[in-house]
């Protein structure tokens, strides 16, 4: 399921392109039968670069699935399951292998659920991103509510001033999510094998350098601020893990460039398709944290799904480096190569456990506060 963001704030619209099909003309996402040659993802990029001309990272751990009827040409009629995968979209081709057979179209997510036939795909769709539900999460404290309500206004604005503050850790957590998953897409292109690599790393450098500006302004607030909205620690220790992804993107950067890294393997790919999905959904958690009691359930499923990507990324990162070493391991000559690969790797791993503690994180404040 290829898709693009309208902006770079948490709450930003998500669009998802359609196709039509060939024979119906009705709209359709990317799709084919899978390869025995390729990984599921990998032929799922395959598909969505042949039909929808757009390249991008795929995450290798699927959406969900959904079931549909389609007419063979025997006349037979046969159920199928397909298996969805998120990609971000960072190129659009101009001409692609099914241009003359296809439309394709951005839609938003409403839109494209209502676009196409099948229900569960519309479900999945719908539920990709919950920007309009995070809106709603973001609750206007009491004193607005009684000041709007009761129609003074201003007037409450000198005895809300006499009352302990309560900080904007909100607004901090949020601000600095949207650094992490700017940096994340940067980690993106710049995995891509495209150019510009200079300005990948400098865009990666600089989202960084504004995580740190939003962590000490958390770090001054906890210790100013009289009542919080968690615990403390809870509050250091969820961000400091935000930042410790941010720090890992940055390093693997800067592994990149110091080596003039170009060779980007399957796995490493296959890693930053997960980064790039677990800062989505980190994004869509930490809104829902200023109303912790009515979105537990969702805080659960996006936690859940949190720490089972991780888990597929420990396996694609022990895959990768078995790959390397079987063909440098044996050769002295090529010691180095495999050295640069493992640098590489264990900073892609570490970005994807800093996920893996912030669901975590997530985790013991919905425990505690639900």
């Amino acid at each position: 399921m290829p898709y693009r963001l309208g902006g770079s704030t948490l709450d930003a619209p998500v669009s998802v392109l359609l196709v039509t099909s060939r024979e119906t003309r009705r709209w359709v996402i990317p799709k084919g039968n899978p390869s025995a040659s390729l990984a599921p993802h990998t032929a799922a990029a395959l598909e969505a670069e042949e039909e929808a001309g757009v390249r991008g990272a795929v995450c290798p751990v699927p959406l969900g699935s959904y079931r549909y009827r389609k007419r063979r040409k025997t006349g037979a009629s046969l159920m199928f399951d397909v298996d969805v995968y998120p990609m971000s979209v960072d190129e659009e081709l101009t001409r692609w292998k099914e241009a003359d057979e296809r439309t394709r179209r951005w839609f938003t997510l409403n839109e494209a659920a209502d676009a196409v036939e099948e229900e569960d795909l519309a479900a999945l769709i719908r539920s990709f991103n919950a920007a309009e539900f995070n809106s709603a999460a973001r609750r206007k404290s009491l004193f607005t509510v009684v000041a709007e309500r009761s129609k003074v206004g201003p007037m409450f604005a000198w005895f809300q001033n006499l009352l302990p503050k309560t900080g904007n850790f909100f607004e901090l957590f949020e601000a600095h999510a949207e650094s992490v998953c700017g940096a994340a897409r940067a980690l993106g292109r710049l995995f891509s094998e495209g150019g510009a690599r200079a300005e990948h790393i400098r865009e990666i450098s600089e989202r960084e350098h504004d995580a740190d500006n939003i962590i000490r302004e958390t770090l001054g607030t906890v210790r100013r601020t009289f009542l919080t909205p968690f615990d403390r620690g809870a509050i250091t220790s969820l961000i400091s893990a935000m930042d410790n992804a941010i720090d890992e993107m940055q390093a693997a950067a800067n592994a990149v460039d110091l080596y003039d890294f170009s060779e980007f393997e399957p796995e490493m790919k296959d890693m930053v398709g997960i980064i790039i999905d677990s800062g989505r959904l980190m994004a869509e958690a930490l809104p829902l944290l200023r109303n912790v009691g009515s979105n537990a359930g969702r805080l659960h499923e996006l936690t859940e799904r949190l720490v089972r990507m991780e888990g597929h990324a420990d396996e694609t990162h022990r895959a990768g480096l078995k790959s390397a070493f079987q063909r440098f391991g044996s050769d002295p000559a090529g010691a180095m190569q495999f050295t640069v690969r493992r640098e590489i790797y264990k900073h892609l791993e570490r970005i994807v456990d800093a996920f893996e503690d912030v669901a975590n994180e997530i985790d013991g404040i919905v425990i505690d506060h639900a």
